[in-house]
C-alpha cells in the first residue's frame, strides 16, 4: 500500500512537472495556418523571426486558404497567425465572430504553369494557351474553389478569357475538363505536374518560380494582377459555398490581395503581434516575399483599421 501510495505521488508530482513544461512550451509556441502558396516564404520569416527571438517555436499548416480558415471557425482550432492568399477569406469566414481586423500586404498573379516534358511545351503562349489546354491529348489541374481562392482564380481567369476572346463557350469547356484532377489547393498539383500525370496547371507565378516551373504570363486582363483593372475583373464571377451548409456566395473578380490577421481565440497574443509585426516590415517579412515573388502592398487600405492594434496601425491605412 505504501509502495503503491509512494509511486502514485511519483506519477503526480511527473505529471505536474511535465505539464509545468508543456504551459511553458506553449507560451513559447506560435501557431499559424496560411494559404499553401506561402509556404515557402512563410517558413523563411518563420526562421528569420526565430533567429532574433531564440527559444520560440513556431508550428505552421498549409491549406487552401478557405478550408484553413474552416478550421478556426468550424473547429476551433488553435491558431495564434492565420494568413489568407485572399484577403476577402478572412473578411467573410473569420471576422467578426472569429477576427476583428485584417490587414492586406501582398499581391500576386494566375498563370499557367508546366514543364519541359509537358504536351506543346514548345509552342505554348499568352496567346495560344487556352486552345492548348482544350486539346484531347492534354490534361491540366487546377484547385477546389470551395477550398482555395487559387481555384477561384482559376475560374474567373476562364471566365475573363472567354469575355476577352469573344468565345462564349470558352468558360465552360475550359472547366468541365479533367474535373477529377481538382486538388483541394493550388500546392497539392506540384507533385502531379512534376510526375507528368499533369501537362498543365492553373497556379500562381510566385509559386511556380519558386519551384522552378515553367509559366505562360498571362495579359494582365486575366492575370487578376493589377488594381486598376478591378472593374474588368468584377465583370467575372461564380458561385462557391458559403460559411454555413448549404450557402452559397458569389465571388466576383478582383486584383490578388493576401491577408494576415490574429484570431479572436489565439493563445498567445502577444508573441502574434510581435510576429506580425516582424512579418509586415519592409526590411522583414515583406523583403523575404519580395524575395519569392510577391510584391508588398503595405500599406494598404483596410475597412477594419479602428480595429487594429496601434503597433499594426502603420501597416495599414483607413478606408475613406
Amino acid at each position: 500500500m505504501i509502495k503503491l501510495l509512494f509511486c502514485m505521488s511519483v506519477a503526480i508530482i511527473v505529471f505536474a512537472s511535465c505539464n509545468s513544461c508543456s504551459e511553458k512550451r506553449g507560451e513559447n509556441t506560435l501557431r499559424i495556418i496560411h494559404a499553401g502558396s506561402l509556404t515557402v516564404p512563410v517558413k523563411e520569416i518563420a526562421e528569420a523571426f526565430k533567429a532574433v527571438n531564440p527559444g520560440v517555436n513556431i508550428l505552421t499548416e498549409a491549406w487552401g486558404s478557405k478550408a484553413g480558415a474552416r478550421r478556426i471557425s468550424d473547429l476551433g482550432y488553435p491558431c495564434d497567425v492565420y494568413i489568407s492568399a485572399d484577403y476577402r477569406v478572412i473578411d467573410i469566414f473569420l471576422i467578426p465572430g472569429h477576427a476583428s481586423w485584417n490587414i492586406p500586404f501582398a499581391g500576386n498573379e494566375m498563370s499557367v504553369v508546366y514543364t519541359p516534358s509537358s504536351r506543346y511545351a514548345d509552342v505554348i503562349n499568352a496567346g495560344n494557351w487556352h486552345r492548348i489546354l482544350l486539346k484531347d491529348d492534354v490534361v491540366y489541374g487546377r484547385s477546389d474553389p470551395d477550398s482555395d481562392p487559387c481555384g477561384v482564380r482559376a475560374v474567373l481567369t476562364a471566365k475573363l478569357a472567354g469575355m476577352l476572346y469573344g468565345d462564349t463557350s470558352l468558360p465552360e469547356e475550359l472547366l468541365s475538363r479533367h474535373r477529377n484532377m481538382i486538388r483541394p489547393k493550388e500546392t497539392d498539383l506540384i507533385a502531379l505536374l512534376e510526375k507528368g500525370a499533369l501537362d498543365y496547371i492553373f497556379l500562381y507565378r510566385s509559386v511556380a518560380e519558386q519551384h522552378g516551373l515553367e509559366y505562360v504570363i498571362l495579359p494582365d486582363s486575366l492575370n487578376l494582377r493589377d488594381p486598376g483593372l478591378n472593374e474588368w475583373y468584377a465583370s467575372a464571377e461564380t458561385l462557391v459555398t458559403g460559411t454555413s451548409p448549404g450557402e452559397t456566395l458569389t465571388e466576383t473578380g478582383e486584383a490578388m490581395v493576401y491577408g494576415i490577421t490574429i484570431p479572436t481565440p489565439a493563445e498567445n497574443r502577444e508573441l502574434a503581434l510581435s510576429f506580425v509585426e516582424f512579418f509586415l516590415e519592409e526590411d522583414g517579412g515583406q523583403a523575404v516575399m519580395e524575395k519569392n515573388g510577391q510584391n508588398s502592398i503595405v500599406p494598404y487600405v483596410t475597412e477594419t483599421y479602428d480595429k487594429l492594434p496601434e503597433r499594426l496601425k502603420r501597416f495599414a491605412l483607413p478606408a475613406k
